[in-house]
């Protein structure tokens, strides 16, 4: 059995400060929102750049780029130097890149300022649950992963709802460097510094990276993850765009309809930390809410429902998908090999997330131009398939972590 540190010790039975909770969270979602302001600014951006769309979707897809190859390397960062110091770090980096992305003249700069803030992204989303890990209680740490959890539609739907309101997608830029700034005011102010790894060394902490590629474990949760992002991104990606044919819709109209699908993925998400802490087995968990979003993506893509069933489908798809993030993140940290690699797992698990986004709108898109919408409904219900496979694949380490969490017999 590992040893577990004294932090670990005295958290395990203790009092959680949800002050800490939220704070952690708001820092998540002030990441978020640099995606988020994406989707508003780019037919902004279109308008005074010239630029086609195809050049444009770099302001938003680099993300997911970076985060494709970097999420092991800085869970590796966060072991080496702390996850608040990481934590810290990626919203200073955030601000600075939004605010400097604000004040640039052309493109290729502007993609320069948004390589710096997706590198802040990476950061923040990888030291937040191993930072909430650390700091909450045992017995909350279902629920305050699921409120993790939210961070990312949360931030993004924050976004889409109030970036129309600015007068330009500069003051959107400086408007999210603010957020990040004051988010990392209070985390800096509240939230307990973490003992940095100082005796790890780099050596290790390469060799402990490069293993978690070839651990069973957070693999497959990595390709859970990944065939997840590819199911929601594909949706959530071509909702409006089917709205608007379907039902004659405006495109403020189906932005803000499928703002309230995404929504839905929030409301998942919680109601997937209230079931875990009930004792409610992951795998039926995810194996459930992959064959529902299977299921659910059928009846959007296919005219088997009137316009608003549809719509309705789209609910129930982002609400079902948002029970796997939740249940991945937590498990992501309990299936660690050790302790102090809780970082590196969750980058992992981040690295299949980013994976299913550049490959989800991309494949699907394809599919949609070269074949129908039908095609695109079979395509993510296959790939709901492979999620509830690659679920049962994880019932060795469920077991094992559930029989890990029994209590001893005398």
């Amino acid at each position: 059995m590992h040893k577990i540190d004294g932090t670990a010790r005295r958290v395990a039975g203790a009092v959680t400060d949800w002050w800490v909770v939220v704070l952690v969270v708001a820092a998540g979602i002030a990441a978020s929102l640099q995606i988020g302001k994406a989707a508003i600014a780019i037919p902004l951006l279109q308008t005074e750049t010239g630029r086609d769309l195809a050049v444009l979707g770099w302001v938003s897809s680099i993300f997911a780029v970076l985060g494709l190859f970097g999420g092991v390397p800085v869970g590796a960062l966060a072991t080496r130097f702390g996850d608040r110091r990481i934590l810290l770090f990626g919203l200073t980096l955030l601000a600075i890149g939004s605010a400097l992305g604000a004040m640039t003249s052309g493109l290729g700069l502007l993609l320069a300022c948004r390589v710096v803030e997706g590198s802040g992204f990476l950061m923040v989303s990888v030291s937040g649950p191993a930072l909430l890990r650390r700091c909450v209680g045992e017995r909350d740490r279902e629920i305050a992963m699921a409120l993790w959890s939210c961070f990312m539609p949360a931030g993004m739907a924050l976004a889409m709802l109030l970036g129309p309101l600015f007068g330009g997608w500069r003051a959107i830029w400086l408007a999210g460097a603010g957020f990040a700034l004051v988010a990392g005011a209070s985390v800096a102010l509240r939230v307990p510094a973490s003992a940095a790894g100082a005796a790890v060394s780099w050596r290790q902490l390469a060799a402990d990276a490069g293993n978690m590629f070839r651990t069973r474990g957070p693999m497959l949760l990595a390709l859970c993850f990944a065939l997840y992002a590819m199911m929601f991104f594909a949706v959530l990606s071509f909702l409006p765009v089917l709205l608007i044919e379907r039902m004659q819709s405006s495109l403020a109209v189906a932005g803000l309809l499928s703002g309230l699908a995404t929504a839905g993925n929030i409301v998942g998400n919680l109601i997937a930390g209230m079931l875990l802490a009930r004792g409610v087995p992951r795998l039926a968990v995810l194996a459930g809410a992959s064959l529902a979003m299977g299921l659910a993506a059928v009846f959007v893509f296919l005219p088997l429902l009137p316009p608003a069933g549809a719509f309705v489908s789209g609910i129930l798809f982002a609400t079902a998908g948002g029970f796997i993030p939740a249940t991945l993140l937590s498990t992501a940290a309990a299936l660690a090999p050790r302790p102090n690699l809780v970082p590196a797992s969750i980058g992992l698990l981040m690295q299949g997330s980013n994976l299913g986004q550049v490959l989800g709108p991309a494949v699907v898109g394809l599919v949609i131009s070269g074949i129908g919408w039908a095609a695109a409904a079979w395509l993510v219900a296959i790939l709901a398939i492979l999620a509830v496979l690659t679920a049962f694949g994880l019932r060795r380490d469920l077991a094992g972590l559930t029989l890990s969490r029994a209590p001893s017999q005398p």
